[in-house]
C-alpha cells in the first residue's frame, strides 16, 4: 500500500525538478517508482519501530526514501558514495536534499562507500533496496552494516540473485558467470538504452546471488539469514502495476506475466526455492 505522505513528498518534488532539471523528470520519475517499492518492502519492519528510531540506509540514492522516513519522525543517516556534482543523479539529489533541508527533514548524509562504514551498535535498523548487487565487497558490506545496528536489530536487502538467468538492469538473460555474458553480448550491453550509463552500471555489479549470502552469514557473520519466498511475486505484481517499471521490461516478459496471472498461476511461484528466484529478499538479525 503506498503511503500518502510519500506520495505527497513526490508531488512536491516533481515541481521542483520540473522547474530546475526538467530533463530529467523521466529519471525521476524512475526514482519515485523506486522509492514507492522501497517504503512497500520495509513497511513490515517500520511498524515494529518506535518514533525516533534510528535508520541507516544503504545506497540511498537521490535520498527521496530517506527524506520521506526522516519527515515520518525516524532518525535517518543515509549512505551515498558519490559526491554531488557528478552527473545527473546528483543534480536530482541537490533538488531533493535543498527541498528536504529548507522543510526541516533532510537525513544525516555520508557520502562514503558501504564498505567504510565505522559506526558500532548505533542504528535500530537498516536496510537497502537494489544496492548489494553493485557493492565491490558484499562480504564487507554485510559485516559493517550488521555491526553498524543494535543488538536485535534487523538488516532488511532486497537486490538480485544471479543465480537465476537474467539481469534486471539491461533485462536481459545471463550465461553462467559474468564473464561469459560480457564476452558473448558485450555490443548489447555497451548500446543498451535500459541504463544511463550502461558501461558503467555493467562493471559496478558484482553478480550477488543466495547461495554466497547464505555462505557469508553462516560462515563470517555466524547468522542464519530468513529469505522472503513472497520476493518473486513481488516483482511480478510490480512488473504488471507498475507503469514505469513495467516500460522497462520486455514485451515478451510482461505478456508471459500477464497469461499466468489470468490463469492464477503467479501465486505458485511462491513455493519455488529462494536460489532459483529472480530476486532476493533477505533478513539478517544481529544476534
Amino acid at each position: 500500500m503506498m503511503s500518502s505522505n510519500l506520495e505527497s513528498l513526490i508531488s512536491h518534488l516533481r515541481k521542483r525538478v520540473l522547474e530546475a532539471a526538467p530533463d530529467l523528470l523521466p529519471l525521476f520519475n524512475i526514482y519515485a517508482g523506486e522509492a514507492r517499492f522501497g517504503e512497500s518492502v520495509i513497511l513490515p519492519d517500520l511498524k515494529q519501530l518506535s518514533s525516533g528510531s534510528k535508520i541507516l540506509e544503504i545506497g540511498a540514492g537521490i535520498l527521496l526514501l530517506s527524506c520521506h522516513l526522516q519527515r515520518e519522525g525516524y532518525a535517518v543517516t543515509a549512505v551515498e558514495p558519490f559526491g554531488i556534482g557528478f552527473s545527473h543523479f546528483d543534480r536530482l539529489r541537490e533538488i531533493v536534499l535543498n527541498y528536504a533541508s529548507k522543510k526541516g527533514f533532510a537525513p544525516s548524509l555520508h557520502t562514503i562507500p558501504a564498505e567504510n562504514l565505522e559506526f558500532t551498535s548505533t542504528f535500530d535498523y537498516a536496510f537497502s533496496i537494489n544496492v548489494m548487487e553493485h557493492v565491490k565487497d558484499v562480504a564487507l558490506v554485510m559485516k559493517r552494516v550488521l555491526a553498524a545496528i543494535r543488538p536485535a536489530g534487523r538488516y532488511r536487502f532486497v537486490c538480485p540473485n544471479y543465480l537465476f538467468p537474467y539481469e534486471p538492469h539491461f533485462n536481459m538473460p545471463t550465461l553462467f558467470s559474468k564473464s561469459l555474458t560480457e564476452r558473448l553480448l558485450g555490443r548489447y550491453i555497451r548500446s543498451s538504452q535500459s541504463v544511463v550509463d550502461p558501461v558503467g552500471t555493467w562493471k559496478s555489479l558484482n553478480w550477488i546471488s543466495v547461495s554466497q549470502v547464505r555462505r557469508i552469514c553462516g560462515k563470517d557473520l555466524k547468522v542464519d539469514p530468513i529469505f522472503n519466498r513472497a520476493a518473486f511475486y513481488r516483482f511480478i505484481d510490480r512488473t504488471l502495476h507498475d507503469d514505469d517499471f513495467q516500460r522497462r521490461r520486455g514485451p515478451m516478459i510482461i505478456s508471459a506475466l500477464k497469461i499466468m496471472n489470468k490463469l492464477g498461476l503467479t501465486r505458485l511461484l511462491t513455493k519455488i526455492p529462494v536460489v532459483c528466484q529472480p530476486a532476493m529478499d533477505c533478513l539478517i538479525v544481529r544476534l
